[in-house]
């Protein structure tokens, strides 16, 4: 009776385990699972009453459930109903709220940072590095003295290490217990980030500042006034309208000929950025480049270098990188795309079209107050896109109804002293389950700290280590830096300090040049590796020892990835010209089978008429692609096709092999002569 109730209820489990119940339905569940069950046994073998099987029941769900004997406390810990209350020093003053609310290149920020500048101490929380950078410059060069903090930096004005008045920094890194005059929170919108908001909610209920400026988007307004509510305090609204105009033009791009200087277009993925910055300068016309994963020391000479009016680069390729935290000329904004891929608030990706709020954002950076061009102007790259971007321009922005929260060290530090056994990524999970919060907050998306606790979980560190290790800000997509990442915190388990040989060791320092896109990617990698370990050299500073080295070869990296970024069109066709050779071999179309000619010939027209269609949504004329194919037509048809993405190297792979055992079989020359070494130019007998 008792095993073959347990081996149902392990057999139940598993099934369970595929959905995403919370933990109180999942043992609701078990519990009217193994009623039936019981019934049903006590009918089928005349056993005795129920409530025999109860204390098998109840010590198998203990074991599956260890915080049912803990359960209220563990409630208690989890309850994220009053987070005002998590800030006394903040609680224990009258805070001014000032919300600077307007569309994008209003002036908004520009307000707040001048109170800021006149304020006797002030702090400046930005989400990303670059602003915080912009606002250190700013209030350096306007003679008050700032200070510099990010997660991978800080730098102090002060020779004597002295700390200034002033800070700029980003958003998780600000201070809730040093008291300012003045506070500014910027891009107040990301609130409702799924992974980042948390930091705003935490900004905005712990500054303890006298003045709080926030700036951003007027979606927010109700929210802020809902949360200031709650701790006591008003808000004063001010609006303000865009400084320059912004016209959606009625007519698409549809063709990069008709590209004009000030021109950026935008892109949501890093082939479009390759594929339409070659089709550029396949024009002759020079372009800039910018997307997310660039260090931030490229993204400002980019920047500069589309900027500079002496420069012949008028062109701009760009992801939705440019949306914040750069000073750019644009004069006109082009959709290369309206579809993005994003995560959910689930974690799971998605592939939908651009939000009014995204639309808004990037259409605003065209015209800008500040640049040469006193008007911009919006519209796609193709026709059909045209009528869906004004509809989502014309959209109202929906009103921001909650903002995010995380649970801190401190909390899952007592959820583990009840549950000592349960792993970090699972702690994770019961506290996200038993999580209370009311109708103003959610809880952020923990999908990429419990990669890293699983990631880690077999390396023996403490929970409050192994908390800060998985709350480290890398691409998890990025093997290289995760890799890196499970090394680093192997070696801090062994009490081995991380030196600078070590890194260079890993990193196989010092890098050179990159050759083709493959090694561009790999050294953004590795300047992630850089910012990974000084980021962590700031919370383990006994460990982590050379910071100030591992620095300086990251600005060295960053040359070098400049040069890449100069050179992106010849890396582009270097990664397709390694995609053509294979064993340094050309195969032509003659030299297959009769057969296997007419198989290839039918798959490659399929491919064709896939491959012109993708050219006309990119630009291209069929005139141009003819012109294009006869000024090749002195190549091997095996070059052209790869060089034309009508082949891939697998393919080729295969059709060597068929080349090689349908010249064997008809008694041409060996695999392995010069002949074949050299590569065959269709000479051979044909059957």
């Amino acid at each position: 009776q008792k095993y073959l109730f347990l081996a149902s209820y392990k057999f139940l489990r598993k099934r369970l385990d595929m959905f995403t119940f919370s933990i109180p339905y999942i043992f609701l569940l078990y519990c009217i699972i193994g009623l039936m069950i019981a019934n049903f046994l006590k009918s089928v073998c005349l056993l005795g009453h129920v409530d025999d099987l109860f204390p098998f029941f109840l010590r198998h769900a203990k074991q599956i459930f260890p915080m049912l004997d803990c359960m209220d406390d563990l409630r208690k810990i989890s309850d994220l109903r009053l987070p005002p209350n998590w800030y006394p020093e903040a609680r224990a003053i009258q805070r001014k709220i000032v919300f600077h609310a307007g569309p994008t290149n209003s002036g908004k920020t520009h307000h707040a940072i001048q109170r800021y500048l006149a304020a006797k101490s002030g702090i400046y929380c930005g989400p990303l590095k670059l602003l915080a950078h912009e606002i250190f410059q700013k209030s350096n060069n306007a003679s008050v003295p700032c200070d510099l903090v990010t997660g991978e930096e800080r730098v102090l004005v002060d020779p004597e290490g002295k700390q200034a008045t002033h800070v700029a920094c980003t958003i998780e890194m600000c201070s809730v217990t040093t008291p300012y005059e003045v506070a500014v929170i910027d891009e107040i919108q990301m609130i409702k980030d799924p992974a980042r908001g948390w930091a705003w909610t935490r900004a905005l209920l712990g500054l303890s500042a006298e003045e709080v400026h926030i700036c951003g988007e007027a979606a927010a307004i109700d929210l802020v006034t809902e949360l200031m509510y709650s701790t006591g305090e008003e808000v004063e609204v001010r609006n303000y309208k865009r400084l320059t105009p912004i016209t959606v033009l009625d007519y698409a791009l549809e063709s990069l000929d008709n590209l004009r200087p000030g021109d950026c277009i935008v892109c949501f993925s890093k082939n479009d950025i390759y594929s339409v910055s070659r089709q550029i300068e396949a024009r002759g016309i020079e372009c800039a480049v910018i997307y997310g994963s660039l260090p931030p020391g490229t993204k400002l000479t980019q920047a500069k270098k589309f900027n500079d009016p002496d420069d012949p680069c008028k062109i701009l390729v760009a992801t939705d990188a440019i949306g914040m935290g750069l000073n750019l000329s644009i004069k006109r904004i082009i959709f290369n795309s309206l579809i993005k891929p994003s995560i959910n608030e689930k974690g799971e990706k998605e592939m939908d079209a651009i939000t009014t709020s995204q639309a808004l954002q990037i259409s605003g950076r065209a015209g800008r107050f500040s640049s040469v061009f006193k008007e911009g102007e919006v519209t796609t790259m193709h026709r059909d896109d045209l009528v869906l971007l004004k509809e989502i321009l014309n959209r109202s922005v929906p009103p921001i109804e909650t903002a995010g929260l995380h649970p801190t060290a401190e909390q899952i530090e007592m959820f583990a002293y009840h549950l000592p056994d349960a792993t970090l990524s699972n702690l994770m999970d019961i506290f996200v389950s038993l999580s209370q919060v009311d109708g103003l907050y959610f809880v952020c998306n923990v999908d990429d700290f419990k990669f890293l606790a699983d990631m880690i979980q077999h390396i023996p560190l403490n929970l409050r280590v192994r908390y800060v290790f998985c709350t480290a800000p890398i691409n998890k997509k990025q093997p290289f830096v995760c890799t890196s990442l499970l090394k680093f915190a192997r070696q801090f388990s062994r009490n081995e300090p991380l030196t600078f040989d070590w890194l260079c060791r890993h990193t196989n320092w010092p890098l050179v040049p990159p050759k083709n896109i493959k090694d561009l990617v790999h050294l953004e990698a590795v300047h992630d590796v850089f910012d990974l370990y000084l980021w962590l050299s700031y919370r383990f500073m006994d460990m982590f020892l050379d910071a100030s080295l591992v620095r300086d070869i990251q600005k060295e990296l960053d040359n070098i990835i400049q040069i890449g970024v100069r050179n992106i069109t010849r890396l582009i066709r270097a990664s397709e010209a390694t995609s053509v050779s294979v064993k340094d071999r050309m195969l032509n179309l003659e030299d297959l089978p009769a057969a296997n000619q007419e198989q290839f010939s039918s798959a490659t027209k399929v491919l064709g008429q896939k491959r012109i269609r993708g050219s006309k949504a990119l630009g291209y004329k069929p005139a141009e692609v003819q012109s294009n194919m006869k000024s090749h037509r002195q190549e091997s048809l095996a070059a052209r096709l790869v060089r034309e993405g009508l082949l891939s190297q697998e393919m080729l792979k295969q059709l060597e092999k068929e080349w090689q055992v349908h010249h064997n079989n008809n008694g041409n020359f060996p695999t392995g002569t010069k002949d074949d070494q050299n590569g065959s130019k269709g000479t051979g007998n044909k059957k």
